[in-house]
């Protein structure tokens, strides 16, 4: 009965204002009593990447907090353009303190690259009591990398109409059926004066992924070595992010971390293969802190 409840729950739309400042969006689903789980979403993504898996966790008896990155969503903008990795934990950081009890993170992409910084950085151990890495290994494959932010940039003149979006997913995810109902779309965009939708991201994001790469792949590897939390990375069969070599680095470094591919799932698995996605890392996460 209580699982069938917990399926009516409605998502409670939430603020934190962070160490930097600035306002971060998130969206809640389940009871604040439970073991909390921080979802982290990928470049150019929000929190909505994320509503199927909430309410799988929070059905299965976690307490589920999705935010949106900073220059992400309804979050705000970083006037620097300050969007590294160090800032986005900061963040992260400030967010898990708030909520005053440690979180089991799970990043996609950007958001995994994130969760690892905050996993293996000794002064905020912590906070994090497992970690789930979502088709993300200590970095991203390079050219596989450089797909998405091409596919980001094609959009920077914005689109006429939600179908021109629609279709330009469709060109970038062929694997990925189209959905007859493209309206939820608008979640991800926004519609300007000049009536146009953009993406929901700022655009200097771009500027920051593009610069020094060489030094934050140095940083993330050294992340990755401290990391000590029970840790699972989960590998789209498709994926271009996170080929067979990212998977034995990341398996070579962190010695203890489990491993699971989902098959027909590219780098957006949580979009591809959700219910199959979310077991796993639920049933990950049930074994890890031990929650019958």
């Amino acid at each position: 009965m209580e699982q069938c409840l917990l399926s009516f729950q409605k998502f409670v739309s939430m603020k934190f204002i962070v160490s930097s400042g600035l306002n971060i969006e998130a969206t809640a689903l389940g009871n604040s009593d439970d073991p909390l789980v921080v979802l982290l979403h990928g470049g150019g993504q929000t929190r909505h990447a994320w509503g199927g898996t909430s309410e799988r966790l929070a059905n299965a008896g976690f307490y589920a907090l999705a935010i949106d990155l900073r220059g992400h969503g309804d979050s705000e903008w970083s006037e620097e353009g300050d969007y590294s990795i160090e800032s986005y934990r900061d963040d992260l950081v400030s967010i898990i303190k708030e909520t005053g009890k440690p979180a089991a993170l799970i990043g996609a992409s950007l958001g995994g690259m994130v969760s690892l910084s905050t996993a293996g950085d000794e002064r905020f151990k912590s906070l994090c009591n497992a970690l789930v890495m979502v088709d993300i290994g200590i970095y991203p494959n390079e050219e596989g990398s450089n797909a998405i932010l091409d596919f980001m940039s094609s959009g920077s003149k914005g689109f006429s109409s939600l179908e021109e979006v629609s279709e330009s997913i469709s060109a970038y995810l062929p694997h990925r059926e189209k959905p007859k109902d493209i309206s939820g779309l608008k979640k991800n965009l926004r519609l300007r004066e000049d009536g146009r939708y953009y993406w929901h991201w700022d655009p200097k994001f771009i500027q920051s992924r593009n610069s020094n790469r060489t030094e934050y792949r140095k940083r993330q590897q050294n992340y990755a070595t401290s990391v000590e939390v029970p840790t699972l990375l989960i590998r789209g069969a498709l994926s271009n992010v996170v080929t067979q070599e990212e998977v034995d680095q990341f398996l070579e470094t962190i010695s203890h971390a489990e491993f699971i591919e989902i098959e027909k799932a590219a780098h957006m698995i949580a979009g591809d293969r959700n219910d199959i996605f979310a077991n796993a890392a639920i049933q990950f996460l049930q074994k890890t802190l031990n929650k019958k």
